[in-house]
């Protein structure tokens, strides 16, 4: 389920812990570029990683990231002004292998003006059997403090209105079936507690005495959560040197929502110098027990909620990648370099949210505004310089 940080941001912090069990990564430099533009949103993403071997057994890897966020979502506009942020992000891991068994212990610090977060991580990695199964075991500790900017984009004035906490536990089986064949299942159980409502949202309730035929009131969300996610995966290799992948994800939570998501997979290379991929998505989420678009009457239940994040809605991405390998011969300390070019569509679709800031009275009464819906689109640039 979505949660307040952009996708370019949780894509790169989900690598930060990239080495395989019994091996160490390939020295190397990366440069990442994305740009975000749907919902209102519009992000520009600039990231930095580094990655080496200190000794044979030890690797180092720092990354520094920077989001570029400005725009806001349909939620946020219908009761306040265009954002302008900036989000920095820096991390360092250190990862230890000894035999079959590999360490990463790592930290990750994220700061914008209105949302601190800090998150320290340890992973370990078990090689068994013949080296045909992989047992991970991972587990983080992220506190967040989190503000509200109650003044404008270029004067800010912004309040610190409560902190959170999470703690993250994951478990990884990975397994070698045939020559061709291998699958893998991943469990991860994460507890919240805190402040974990969004200070942007509002909930709306029906009001006859009001001009629009209703009013608006603070969200009121549970102090705690507790998710879980297991997600199963295949991946098959084909003759022809190419690979074909398949994974089902389910998502569940004490807040009472159930998600699904499907993915199939597609990847092709051409001789030594080309990989073409593609990939289709299919996500599908039902709201929370205590979520409402409209609600009947002012404080209607102990906990209310309009964030369109815990509404249900379901998602379509389809998306295509190229890598181009270039330097075959290698350029002074370089021993190769890649590049890659990678893009996504995202069409989404509310089926209990409305959009309330493009539609309401004269045209509409009060819950009868069409649903919400969006598409965007994400597009990646990255280069890695291998040596």
């Amino acid at each position: 389920m979505p949660q307040r940080r952009s996708l370019p941001g949780l894509v790169l912090l989900a690598c930060s812990a990239s080495a395989v069990a019994g091996v160490l990564p390939d020295d190397r430099a990366d440069m990442f570029l994305s740009q975000y533009s749907g919902g209102g949103m519009h992000i520009d993403t600039a990231d930095a990683k580094l990655q080496a071997k200190v000794t044979e057994d030890i690797g180092v890897e720092a990354d520094y990231l920077i989001d570029k966020v400005s725009g806001a979502s349909v939620d946020v506009l219908s009761q306040a002004s265009v954002i302008k942020d900036e989000r920095h992000q820096k991390s360092v891991s250190v990862t230890y292998i000894r035999d079959k068994t590999t360490y990463n212990i790592g930290f990750t610090n994220s700061a914008e003006r209105d949302y601190i977060s800090n998150t320290p991580h340890f992973t370990i990695s078990q090689d068994m059997f013949g080296d045909l199964t992989t047992i991970t075991l991972g587990f983080s500790s992220t506190r967040n403090r989190i503000g509200e900017n109650n003044g404008t984009a270029l004067v800010p004035n912004v309040a610190w209105v409560g902190t959170s906490q999470s703690h993250s536990y994951s478990f990884g089986l990975s397994q070698i079936l045939t020559r061709n064949l291998i699958a893998g299942v991943t469990v991860d159980v994460i507890t919240d507690a805190g402040y974990l409502q969004n200070p942007y949202r509002f909930v709306r309730y029906i009001d006859p005495t009001s001009g629009k035929g209703w009013s608006q009131g603070e969200q009121v969300y549970p102090d705690t959560r507790t998710s879980t996610a297991i997600e199963g995966r295949v991946k098959y290799y084909l003759p022809w040197r190419a690979a074909a992948a398949l994974s089902y994800r389910y998502f569940t939570d004490t807040w009472g929502i159930r998600a699904n998501t499907a993915e199939f997979d597609y990847t092709h290379p051409i001789r030594n110098v080309w990989i073409f991929e593609g990939r289709v998505r299919y996500y599908t989420q039902g709201h929370a027990t205590f979520y409402s678009d409209l609600f009947e009457q002012a404080n209607a239940q102990n906990f209310e909620a309009r964030d369109k994040e815990l509404a249900a809605y379901k998602d379509l991405t389809i998306g295509a990648k190229a890598t181009y390998a270039f330097l075959p011969e290698g350029w002074k300390v370089f021993k190769r370099g890649t590049a890659t070019v990678d893009v996504s569509r995202v069409d989404t679709k509310y089926s209990d949210f409305r959009n309330i800031k493009d539609y309401g009275e004269p045209q509409y009464k009060p819950g009868e505004e069409p649903f919400y819906q969006f598409d965007a689109m994400i597009y990646q640039f990255y280069v890695s310089m291998f040596f």
